[in-house]
């Protein structure tokens, strides 16, 4: 089975930054990459960090900005709004709200940083059904009341 590439219109805002790509065949994520340097405060700093690129993505689909696990593991970096939610009609510059989690060391981000990873996903079209009752057991709780 032959798997079809999604094409996605890219503007590069900075063409010294490299193109998003996935690190190996069949990966979710293509990085994202810092196009200024930055400190990021210990004890919960946060920054905009813009990543010099703005996309087209197809309508019926979205980007998913999500964090980097190695900058989560060994520096406390995430990102604050996880995931981070491009709509098809967004044709601004992609920017990242890092943060940084670590108590006590500060952290450096590095033009040309990887810094985030963005997913796009094919999005369903809501179409509400008002009904009186669901269909379906409610299996009740919610919010971890399934178990540990």
């Amino acid at each position: 089975m032959t798997h079809q590439p999604l094409s996605v219109a890219v503007q590069r805002l900075d063409p010294d930054l490299p193109l998003p790509a996935t690190a190996r065949k069949g990966d979710a994520g293509v990085d994202l990459y810092a196009r200024e340097n930055a400190t990021i405060a210990a004890k919960g700093g946060r920054i905009l960090m813009p990543t010099g690129l703005a996309i087209a993505i197809p309508l019926g689909f979205a980007g998913f900005v999500v964090p980097r696990s190695g900058l989560a593991l060994k520096h406390g970096i995430t990102l604050v709004n996880t995931p981070g939610i491009i709509d098809s009609g967004y044709r601004g510059e992609l920017k990242v709200v890092m943060i940084n989690t670590d108590p006590t060391v500060d952290y450096l981000v590095t033009r040309g940083d990887r810094i985030a990873q963005i997913l796009i996903q094919r999005i369903e079209t809501i179409d509400w059904n008002v009904v009186d009752n669901l269909d379906g057991e409610d299996r009740g709780g919610g919010f971890g009341h399934s178990g540990r």
